[in-house]
């Protein structure tokens, strides 16, 4: 793998820094911390906001001045490890990756500058205001088609399968302009990214997902291949427009590479949020509520809950040089793994900040969507996308609430989180 691969594998594990705090056991996959990371992080923050977690072979940052010291030093601190697997993959998955015609590069999340500002100038222009607006009718025709079938089946239903799923992704393959009758199997391709890049997969597992891998990128392939010649009002066509006038500002395999990453995260965090949104507000009844009563309440009811459990609680980045990190000398080629999950609930930014309040005036100062030139490109458009949804469903089913005494399943990774199930009623 080439240091331009859309993910590679990670190098030889630096030790932990000299000096440096180390936890010998806790790990982000622990049971305890999937099932709730806020109580944990909090109680790691105060014992030491910097340390090596041996775990995972990383330097832990857990405070908020740190991490956004981190994102706004792209050069000190590359994102090019953010797309790669955790851990070592086994030499199966490593024969099926290696396939010739597997070639995406890094692009967006995973590209350091300035080629990342290359490409950013023309992929910024798709999630235009215009883009959302073009994508609304669709958010909400669908959203009341999903709603009508849960509601004819009858309560209780499962939210994640009858709408948290669906939505999200048949949402970005149409801003992408991928066809209808593609979204089955695309979804089955895309469905299990997260245990390749930020879980633990055994090694038929890792086969199967990167088998999968290899069968969306040549569709992806073909796909941009079939819009250059039938463009649409789409984001593929307008990529493809901005290479056919700018060839050496984007290339052709660029624009392909762009297509097969965005599927994934334009709809796998959405999904949680959606989730997370829902375990929010259904038990907190006055919140609720509110929001029934006036809808516009939704936008800052999204912020909250990106602070309160985010859908996504860590991310990575790694030392291109000797630096320090708080008080801690870190040497170069350092895994730095940034945990939000204690940075969005710091006692010393929000007051009370184990409580949930659709009504807090900072809720958006979170660090869920990171800071900087790498700055989540899709934010705005996730957020739009759960406040819509959570306007139609306040409307539809105001009385919807959760399931009681249900037990809750997260996917062990290290990163994005929302449950694997939500059972709900109304």
């Amino acid at each position: 793998m080439t240091k331009q691969d859309y993910h590679r594998e990670r190098a030889d594990v630096p030790p932990a820094p000299t000096g440096c705090p180390v936890h010998a056991s806790w790990s982000p996959l622990d049971d305890d911390y999937l099932a709730d990371p806020y109580p944990i992080a909090a109680q790691l923050a105060a014992d030491h906001p910097v340390f090596y977690a041996e775990s995972i072979g990383a330097l832990v940052v857990t405070r908020m001045a740190d991490i956004d010291a981190v994102f706004t030093d792209h050069e000190t601190f590359a994102s090019t490890n953010v797309q790669d697997p955790v851990f070592p993959l086994a030499p199966e998955a490593h024969d099926v990756l290696g396939a010739p015609d597997y070639d995406p590069v890094a692009v967006m999340s995973n590209r350091p500058e300035p080629d990342h500002g290359r490409i950013r100038v023309h992929t910024r222009q798709g999630f235009s205001n215009r883009r959302l607006r073009t994508l609304e009718p669709y958010i909400r025709k669908r959203s009341h088609e999903l709603i009508d079938a849960m509601l004819g089946a009858g309560s209780p239903a499962e939210f994640v399968g009858s709408f948290a799923f669906p939505l999200p992704g048949e949402t970005i393959f149409r801003f992408i302009g991928f066809p209808e009758a593609d979204d089955a199997r695309l979804k089955t391709w895309c469905g299990e990214r997260k245990a390749f890049s930020w879980g633990r997969p055994t090694a038929d597992q890792q086969v199967e997902i990167a088998t999968h891998m290899v069968d969306y990128w040549r569709y992806c392939r073909e796909f941009t291949a079939s819009k250059r010649d039938h463009p649409g009002d789409d984001f593929a066509s307008e990529l493809l427009a901005a290479h056919a006038d700018h060839p050496d500002e984007i290339s052709y395999r660029e624009v392909e590479s762009v297509i097969y990453g965005l599927s994934f995260a334009g709809h796998e965090a959405i999904t949680s949020l959606l989730c997370n949104t829902l375990l929010c507000l259904l038990p907190r009844r006055d919140q609720w509520k509110d929001i029934c009563a006036d809808p516009t309440l939704a936008v800052n009811a999204i912020e909250e809950v990106m602070r309160f459990e985010s859908s996504q609680v860590s991310w990575r980045r790694i030392t291109t040089r000797d630096t320090v990190v708080g008080d801690i000398e870190v040497p170069e080629g350092t895994t730095v793994f940034l945990n939000f999950a204690s940075a969005n609930r710091q006692p010393d930014i929000w007051d009370d900040p184990d409580a949930f309040d659709i009504h807090r005036p900072d809720a958006n100062r979170h660090i869920s969507f990171g800071k900087g030139v790498h700055f989540c490109l899709g934010a705005r458009y996730a957020k739009f996308e759960a406040q819509v949804v959570t306007e139609i469903l306040a409307e539809r089913i105001p009385g919807l609430r959760l399931v009681d005494d249900q037990d809750l399943d997260y996917f062990p990774n290290i990163t994005f989180r929302g449950p694997t199930e939500l059972q709900i009623a109304w």
